[in-house]
């Protein structure tokens, strides 16, 4: 059975780096408490041009568990909060493994 392993990129607008880092640090101890998931972290770009990108990879036990992680008020929250913080839609990447080692 596939797991659901997602990459999101947020790239913040110009000044708005720190704010956008802690929203999405509340992201990590809440989402990682939930039953499904088996992986929840959080990236910073290192040399990116205007200033750093962030990314989350998130992986799921099955696509249920991924469904109900953006049921959850944490995740509501977080969109409402980090929308208006980013240059453009966060880049959602869907991935399933063809060769990749487990978790």
């Amino acid at each position: 059975m596939m797991t659901p392993l997602i990459v999101v990129r947020f790239d913040p607008k110009a000044g708005l780096h720190d704010q956008v880092e802690a929203v999405l640090k509340t992201m990590v101890p809440a989402t990682r408490s939930e039953e499904g998931n088996i992986r929840y972290d959080l990236f910073r770009s290192v040399d990116a041009a205007g200033g750093p990108l962030f990314f989350l990879v998130e992986h799921y036990a099955n696509e249920a568990a991924m469904a109900a992680h953006r049921e959850t008020s944490h995740y509501k929250q977080y969109r409402i909060d980090v929308m208006p913080l980013l240059q453009q839609a966060p880049s959602v990447q869907l991935l399933h493994a063809i060769d990749a080692k487990p978790f």
